[in-house]
């Protein structure tokens, strides 16, 4: 497939919209920079986080804020910040956003104190939340043909996850040979580079009819937002609490008067109109759904990596590559079976692939080799939903409200990512308390430690006598694994709706993507004229 426009209908790049030129071309390969950048920033990090200890002394409430700030920040301002570009222009917040970023990572790799860490790494989620709903933005006004903007989204997300895949590598050598400070100075390069060449090759896009920010309706998405994923991570965290209960009720409450806000207000944070189109929906709901087992999974095999097998962290990292490689050959090969077939006839296949992946999954005792097999398929069969989930919901937007429909499916895979960690690691964990045996001769105290978590177990274990300590381990690594045999079946569950929904959904895209391409018939040369604009 040629990328540079120039090819016609004949090899397959014919969709609703005018192909993209080599510029726009060269212009996402600037875009996929920010999106490695997040993804490093998002893995090297926990490496760093026994360095950071031992250097900061922070006490355990600073050291999970230090892991855990940069994430709340990215989740409560995405809605925001993708408005804000729809206003004020895509490419000028993407600058704002790479400078503050880049300020901001020298602050945070010279920090002296554990509160001026924390500060830092709040104001790098912050400015982190400018970047990838404005990337995807962009991308949305760049590629106006659905094929090509399918490639794009592909390949923008590909170097996401090449981020996450070399994230532990380039961590464990910088902190070899550097300071644990070293981690944050990744993003510097990154950002001057973007800072150079950005508005030499990116257009401008914004809403010139788009009103002013409403403070209100910001405080509300953020008072929304933030207590909920706060709530979620602290009941996966500590389990059941009136703390996490209210953090979760404000959240909701909140969310509720937000969107009841949105509704009435002329010119909305959130245009919800959006949800109208039962595609758009859809692919939401998918990409929520996707994200709630994609994390899910993660997190247990991880954990499964280092507590059951004993694997260091660097070496739990090498074992994390096999399946990035293949959900970016999901990702990668998404958008060639589009041009063939419905977008959800696509989804709902690598659906069904998907579900292939966590039947062998439910078999995590069969050992290490089966386990990272089923995580290949298990993930790689869910990367066309992602890339094409993006897709369909940027397609299905107006064009001047890119950056709001973009901060709506980030936002979505947002709270999938918390409501995985936390649902899906609650049933692991009441399948471990229900299925550990704890030996006779073990204390009360050791057998309470041990059905708490595995990682407790493990602990409690070593200071018992041998045999008493190898029963309890064995008996913990196996329950662990009975833990993630019933997550991997509810995820199968999970995936079987969705493939049923993905392909009930496969005439409305159908249906949309007629009106898309009769709109540019009609005028073809209105929107381009404009788009190309700045």
């Amino acid at each position: 497939m040629a990328i540079d426009g120039t090819a016609g209908a004949s090899d397959g790049t014919a969709g609703a919209g005018e192909l993209a030129s080599r510029r726009e071309w060269i212009g996402l390969g600037v875009l996929s920079l920010p999106m490695l950048l997040l993804a490093l920033d998002l893995s090297v990090l926990f490496l760093a986080l026994p360095r950071i200890s031992g250097q900061l002394h922070p006490s355990s409430p600073e050291l999970l804020w230090i892991g855990d700030i940069y994430g709340f920040m990215i989740a409560g301002f995405l809605v925001t910040m993708g408005n804000l570009g729809d206003r004020i222009g895509h490419r000028r917040l993407l600058m704002i956003g790479a400078a503050v970023f880049g300020a901001t990572s020298l602050v945070a790799a010279y920090s002296v104190n554990p509160v001026m860490l924390i500060i830092a790494r709040a104001v790098l989620g912050i400015a982190g939340s400018t970047l990838m709903p404005n990337v995807l933005a962009l991308v949305s006004n760049m590629f106006k043909n659905s094929k090509q903007r399918n490639l794009a989204i592909s390949l923008v997300m590909s170097c996401f996850m090449v981020g996450m895949a070399i994230g532990p590598l380039v961590g464990g050598v910088l902190l070899t040979y550097f300071w644990w400070g070293s981690v944050f100075l990744l993003g510097l390069p990154v950002m001057v580079l973007i800072l150079i060449v950005g508005p030499r090759l990116l257009p401008e896009h914004r809403n010139s009819q788009a009103g002013r920010l409403d403070p209100l309706s910001v405080f509300l998405s953020l008072a929304a937002i933030l207590p909920f994923v706060y709530g979620i991570k602290e009941l996966a965290a500590s389990g059941v609490g009136w703390q996490p209960i209210v953090a979760i009720v404000v959240g909701l409450v909140c969310g509720t008067v937000f969107v009841r806000r949105q509704r009435r207000l002329p010119d909305p944070l959130l245009d919800l109109s959006l949800l109208n189109n039962r595609a758009c929906s859809g692919a939401l709901a998918m990409l929520l759904f996707s994200a709630i087992t994609i994390s899910g999974t993660c997190l247990l095999f991880i954990q499964y990596l280092q507590l059951v097998l004993g694997y260091s962290p660097m070496r739990s990292g090498l074992w994390l590559v096999p399946y990035t490689i293949g959900m970016i050959a999901g990702y990668m090969l998404a958008p060639a079976l589009a041009q063939r077939m419905q977008p959800m006839y696509v989804m709902a296949g690598g659906m069904v692939v998907s579900i292939i992946g966590y039947g062998i999954l439910t078999q995590v005792s069969g050992g290490l080799a089966m386990t990272v097999v089923g995580m290949v398929i298990a993930i790689g069969g869910l990367a066309p939903t992602v890339t094409l989930g993006i897709g369909i919901v940027l397609g299905g937007a107006d064009p001047a409200k890119a950056g709001a429909a973009s901060s709506l499916s980030q936002t979505s895979s947002e709270l999938g990512v918390a409501l995985g960690v936390a649902i899906l690691g609650s049933i692991a964990t009441v399948v471990y308390r229900a299925r550990l045996v704890i030996p006779g001769q073990a204390s009360h105290q050791a057998a309470v430690a041990a059905k708490s978590t595995l990682s407790q177990a493990t602990q409690v274990a070593q200071h018992l006598p041998g045999a008493i300590g190898s029963a309890l381990l064995g008996s913990a690594r196996r329950a662990f694994d009975n833990g993630f045999d019933v997550v991997a079946l509810v995820n199968a569950v999970i995936v079987v709706v969705l493939a049923v929904v993905a392909v009930a959904l496969s005439r409305h895209t159908r249906a949309a993507e007629a009106a898309k391409a009769e709109d540019a018939q009609q005028a073809p040369e209105a929107v381009p004229a404009a788009a190309r604009k700045g």
